[in-house]
């Protein structure tokens, strides 16, 4: 081969390498911008971490909640609070409910990010739907946890001092590796969590109740197995302290469904009326011992 052609055969050996790297390229810019956006916030992403490790702040937040479904996804899904208002890093359980519209088991994929933008950094989930590719059955319906916190260093960052309003949003799509997905069905039949009630307790329940003390309630330590309307000095209403209630797990999950419809004349204000939520704050009061 003359000079020439060994010339020729350089350039084309250098186009094709060109090209190479310029497929490669495209390949992995999806999954390398995701990286990007994961380690910066970029773009409003969330962070994930395995545990809340930060400490509570006495500023707060205010976190609202949108969710939407791609028109290609029989689905209704909606969050089950409108907003919540935590302390800096406060761990913090909320809620979504999705439905399946259609007469098939279809797998969804849930989009995510917050606005401002420049809070991605600082919102971290310890638990999301989100994580994975996720099947619902056909007209099932599932209550879906997420469990989030917002790094306090939100409050040190020169760029992030003014937020004190974020906006967690949600766009479910059909999925696009059905055969990568879990079963929403598992948070249906999770056992309850105590844990994730003592959460859901401090962040409903604690204004009005305690576990040892009166406060606008009477003190819920030991409340299962109790007769409803006992504790001495506490002045219920003459329907729960004559209703002859013993407050057991179904008893409790009747009340905190409807306290009007359970006992008429009731004075309790609240209801718990997601299943899910009820299941583990009943469970948390049911560690509560008298004593402890």
């Amino acid at each position: 081969m003359g000079q020439r052609g060994w010339r020729q055969y350089g350039i084309l050996a250098l186009l094709l390498a060109i090209v190479g790297g310029m497929t490669t390229l495209v390949s992995y810019s999806v999954p390398l911008y995701r990286l990007f956006c994961a380690v910066t916030g970029a773009n409003g992403t969330t962070q994930r971490v395995a545990r809340d490790d930060a400490q509570r702040s006495a500023r707060v937040v205010t976190v609202f909640f949108n969710t939407d479904v791609d028109p290609a996804l029989p689905w209704r899904f909606r969050p089950l609070q409108r907003k919540v208002t935590v302390h800096l890093g406060e761990e913090t359980p909320v809620f979504f409910e999705a439905e399946n519209l259609s007469d098939q088991d279809i797998v969804g994929h849930a989009t995510f990010n917050v606005t401002p933008d420049k809070a991605g950094l600082y919102f971290k989930k310890i638990q999301c739907f989100c994580f994975t590719e996720e099947r619902l059955g056909a007209h099932k319906t599932v209550e879906m946890p997420v469990e989030f916190f917002v790094d306090p260093r939100l409050a040190t960052d020169p760029d992030t001092q003014d937020v004190d309003q974020i906006t967690l949003s949600y766009t479910f799509f059909r999925s696009a590796r059905p055969e990568q997905a879990e079963d929403l069905q598992r948070f249906a039949d999770a056992p309850p969590d105590a844990a994730r009630g003592g959460l859901l307790f401090a962040a409903q329940c604690s204004a009005c109740h305690a576990a040892h003390r009166v406060k606008i309630g009477p003190p819920l330590a030991g409340v299962l197995g109790r007769r409803a309307g006992s504790v001495p000095g506490y002045p219920y209403s003459t329907a729960l302290a004559h209703s002859g209630i013993v407050w057991t797990t179904a008893s409790l999950d009747r009340w905190l469904t409807n306290p009007q419809a359970a006992v008429p004349g009731a004075q309790m204000p609240m209801a718990v009326p997601d299943a899910v939520r009820r299941r583990d704050i009943i469970a948390y009061l049911g560690e509560q011992k008298n004593g402890s």
